[in-house]
């Protein structure tokens, strides 16, 4: 299919999802660089491996994958045209969403309680690259976070239908991208300590 051809809102609807394809290329070359950062500072004579990686975030992990899971079944609901079923799916999108974000602060409180700080003289090289790109991703969070707020209104609106469901998919693209980029970061930090 031709790019410009279809009407006004097809083509606009494309390139909206072309910017959002975009934005998480541009995310992925943040957290690629993020991530060569670390392998390339493990040479490094201070490196610390012997911290205990922090329970919350395995937690938050569960949570992430429930979230675009929620959100998954919220977006069918929608098309199903099952409203009720849709706003509850969407509530616990929020919901897993926050307790993302208190889950990964733990998850920092649990670093600290160890005796490990983001700067400063207790702090490492590796805790120091844990806090910056879990930080980074939690920015990313925030955003998704804000994202569903917007689709959250615009559902009680009655915006959304199987017909018009455009904000679902950009909204849906950017929340999944944000929790696989966990579930990555996750691994990352896991098996590269």
């Amino acid at each position: 299919m031709d790019l410009t051809e279809g009407t006004i809102e097809e083509k606009t609807a494309r390139a909206k999802v072309s910017m959002m394809w975009f934005a998480m290329i541009s995310m992925v070359m943040t957290f690629a660089g993020l991530t060569s950062a670390y392998i390339v500072s493990k040479s490094r004579a201070d490196w610390v491996s012997e911290f205990e990686f922090p329970s919350a975030f395995f937690f938050s992990l569960a949570i992430i994958i429930l979230s675009s899971a929620c959100f998954f079944l919220m977006k069918k609901a929608i098309i199903n045209e099952q409203r009720s079923l849709a706003t509850g799916m969407l509530i616990a999108t929020c919901i897993s969403g926050i307790l993302f974000v208190w889950l990964q602060l733990k998850g920092f409180g649990q670093i600290v309680d160890q005796g490990f700080f983001p700067t400063g003289s207790e702090s490492t090289i590796v805790t120091s690259f844990i806090y910056a790109i879990v930080f980074v991703h939690l920015l990313h969070i925030a955003g998704g976070l804000i994202v569903l707020l917007f689709v959250f209104i615009n559902h009680l609106r009655g915006k959304y239908s199987k017909d018009n469901h455009l904000g679902l998919k950009l909204a849906g693209m950017y929340w999944h991208f944000v929790d696989v980029l966990w579930v990555y970061l996750f691994c990352f930090l896991y098996f590269m300590r």
